[in-house]
């Protein structure tokens, strides 16, 4: 598994954070604010497995392009950012030796933080 970050991805959640489209959250609230399969299967059906990898920080580029499995530490809820996901991401980015992942996120809060 080689996960890096996902420059697309992080361009989208800077961009989020421009147009304040983001949800300012609490950290333990990503496991009820994440999009679930179902919600996900209808954003890739509608807008296909590109736009969907722009809802993510990381990238596995072991895996085929045109997966789910290729997407890794989602952010956002196809509307908005969520600062409860960023702020995961950053935990378990940096639990897990993902540490390129870990600084993207830890950009990302000190933008949120700013505006």
């Amino acid at each position: 598994m080689t996960i890096k970050v996902n420059n697309a991805g992080l361009r989208h959640a800077r961009q989020l954070i421009k147009d304040a489209r983001l949800a300012r959250d609490t950290r333990d609230d990503w496991s009820e604010h994440a999009p679930d399969a179902d919600q996900e299967n209808a954003f890739i059906d509608k807008y296909g497995y590109t736009e969907y990898g722009s809802w993510h920080l990381g990238e596995d580029t072991e895996e085929t392009h045109d997966t789910k499995g290729r997407c890794s530490f989602p952010f956002g809820d196809f509307r908005r950012l969520h600062r409860c996901a960023i702020l995961a991401i950053e935990s378990r980015a940096a639990q897990n030796d993902h540490n390129d992942i870990a600084k993207a996120a830890k950009s990302l809060l000190d933008e949120l933080d700013k505006n």
